[in-house]
């Protein structure tokens, strides 16, 4: 693979391994184990995997390393582990680099389940944490200690679209020798620059837009190959988060129209934002390509395009919002995002309903809050199914 491809290009032809056979489209190896020549090969495996060796589907598999180095390429990072879900990998992204009496600051506002690990299942393990404003630079200042271990954030935040200067952070962090860990999904590796931005861990759910069809679960953990080899993937061999090969050949035949989806439905999702923006029904509509948004000029430096997902909160709450989610008739109602197909979520009471009252109020979750998932739907239609929704409201 040549240096000088563009992402584009390295989403349809990195990591690619032919067999004998010299097929087209990526082999599935839907195997288990290996087999070896020898005992003695068996025992040099053991001891030290060659470049192209593998001994077991846990530790590693041809068509899951065809993931993994594709995806690492896209994304500009030395190495890749793919996990079974994206909670796989914020799971094991975390727990492999800290240990009880390691000091984390993350960010608050965080999807539900990455809340779960941060509040409840790391400080059972003697892990210190320190929650802040994401888009606080200095509460984030206060927060970093000298004896901080890592820092955590979602680079945008689900649903409320906070956007996170990575960059700042990065170098607040890497003052006191903190790892930097990103959960990057909503910005996407078509938009991701994390890397060049000071991240050292990143984290997605390949569920999201990298499968991009609703097929499977997956996740990928990508950092420095040190990081990768060395502290992530002893974890990760030992506690069994490994993706299928099944699900690896699902996320290779994504990738190959990542770029092309990511940016028709950014699109999409930025011309709705701006057709509804002010409309009479919704008191607010969050986009991060909108001028209103508080961190519209971070996300124009950041990424350069502005996602697939918005938020709108419906005048008059939760009921006027199932109103308007019962009203649609080519959105869907679900909870995924970055689908082909367009889904609508009402995150007070599905994805985020663990939350207290309150602390959905200070992440911005409002009873009336929707959060939109732009699909490839004809922009055009999509706007006339969300008008004749929000008149029910």
């Amino acid at each position: 693979m040549s240096d000088d491809w563009s992402p584009r290009t390295r989403a349809v032809h990195g990591g690619i391994r032919r067999s004998q056979y010299g097929e087209v489209s990526e082999a599935i190896f839907l195997t288990q184990g290996f087999v070896y020549d020898t005992a003695e090969q068996a025992a040099q495996r053991f001891q030290a995997l060659g470049e192209d060796e593998f001994i077991y589907a846990r530790y590693g598999n041809p068509t899951v390393r065809m993931f993994e180095e594709r995806l690492a390429a896209i994304e500009g990072a030395e190495d890749c582990f793919a996990t079974a879900s994206g909670m796989a990998a914020v799971n094991a992204a975390l727990m492999s680099i800290l240990k009880a009496g390691d000091h984390l600051v993350s960010a608050r506002a965080l999807f539900g389940s990455c809340l779960y690990i941060v509040e409840e299942i790391l400080p059972r393990f003697g892990v210190e944490v320190t929650l802040v404003d994401g888009t606080d630079l200095d509460a984030w200042r206060a927060a970093i200690r000298p004896d901080t271990a890592a820092v955590f954030m979602e680079t945008v935040s689900n649903p409320a679209l906070e956007v996170v200067d990575v960059e700042a952070i990065s170098r607040l962090a890497h003052e006191v020798g903190a790892t930097v860990v990103c959960d990057n999904v909503f910005a996407t590796p078509v938009y991701s620059r994390a890397v060049e931005l000071g991240a050292d861990v990143i984290i997605y759910s390949a569920t999201k837009h990298i499968d991009g069809q609703g097929r499977a679960l997956g996740g990928a953990v990508l950092g420095s190959r040190d990081y990768v080899r060395k502290v992530l993937e002893p974890y990760l061999k030992h506690t069994g988060g490994a993706m299928s090969p099944f699900t690896a050949w699902v996320m290779l035949k994504g990738m190959e129209t990542l770029d092309l989806r990511v940016r028709a439905q950014t699109e999409a999702a930025h011309r709705l934002a701006a057709a509804l923006e002010g409309h009479k029904a919704l008191s607010r509509v969050i986009y991060p390509g909108l001028d209103s948004h508080p961190q519209h000029g971070v996300a124009a430096r950041q990424m350069g395009g502005f996602g697939t997902v918005l938020s709108f909160d419906v005048k008059g709450g939760q009921e006027a919002a199932f109103r308007v989610l019962n009203a649609l008739e080519i959105v869907t109602i679900s909870n995924n995002l970055g689908d082909a197909k367009s889904i609508a979520t009402h995150p007070a009471t599905t994805t985020h309903q663990r939350l207290s009252e309150e602390m959905r109020a200070e992440l911005g979750i409002s009873p009336g809050l929707v959060r939109l998932s732009v699909g490839l739907e004809a922009a055009e239609d999509l706007l006339a199914d969300l008008d004749r929704a929000l008149a029910a409201a």
